[in-house]
């Protein structure tokens, strides 16, 4: 028998988008088991959430470095989810970029949401980005992650429109909405294996 499709979560936040997915887990729209979280930020949300709903959640300290693990850091978050025997890694409001060790250990089966459409406003704040460009559309995209910054192939996206009295706080909320719908129906998809992967192209089965 198949063993359950099991992904593992990292967060550095509140963990709304844990919360969407682990919802639609409960569910029965995603058919996978989120099988542990981990969780740079002794203090996050996100460990909070996962322990009330009884999934493993841990704190690894990230080391000395601001913008990504240390080498001792990125061991431990890899051999915690190597020895949970991860499918997937999803990035839910990870705040750390991932280097090459992690991202050779986990190659093709990391995932994560960006809040505007790839590749425009990729980094920080893109829904002020895109405030502060004019744009009239924006919203959301889940990608894999490679090594670069919001560059790996696009799996989907949903659009939000940028209405004339919006502020970024505004903004932001919508996207983060339409997130909560987009991330979960991308999940349900790589648990299904209805997926594929040509070059920079994701194809989607027709179920």
């Amino acid at each position: 028998m198949n063993h359950p499709f099991r992904i593992g979560v990292l967060g550095s936040g509140k963990g709304s988008n844990f919360v969407a997915l682990a919802d639609a887990v409960a569910a029965g729209k995603i058919p996978a088991q989120i099988a542990i979280v981990l969780s740079d930020v002794e203090s996050a949300g996100i460990l909070a959430h996962a322990r009330e709903r009884k999934i493993p959640a841990q704190f690894i300290p990230p080391g000395k470095f601001r913008t990504k693990l240390d080498e001792d850091a990125e061991r431990a978050f890899v051999v915690a989810l190597q020895n949970t025997k991860v499918d997937l890694i999803v990035l839910a409001g990870f705040m750390r970029v991932l280097k090459g060790d992690f991202l050779r250990a986990f190659e093709g089966r990391i995932v994560n949401v960006h809040p505007s459409l790839l590749p425009s406003f990729p980094g920080l704040e893109a829904w002020k980005q895109a405030l502060d460009h004019g744009v009239k559309v924006t919203g959301c995209t889940v990608h894999f992650v490679d090594a670069g910054v919001d560059s790996g192939a696009i799996i989907g996206q949903q659009t939000v429109p940028v209405l004339d009295n919006d502020t970024a706080e505004s903004l932001h909320a919508r996207i983060h909405a339409a997130e909560h719908e987009l991330y979960p129906r991308c999940v349900a998809a790589l648990a299904r294996k209805e997926i594929s992967v040509a070059g920079r192209r994701v194809i989607w089965k027709k179920s």
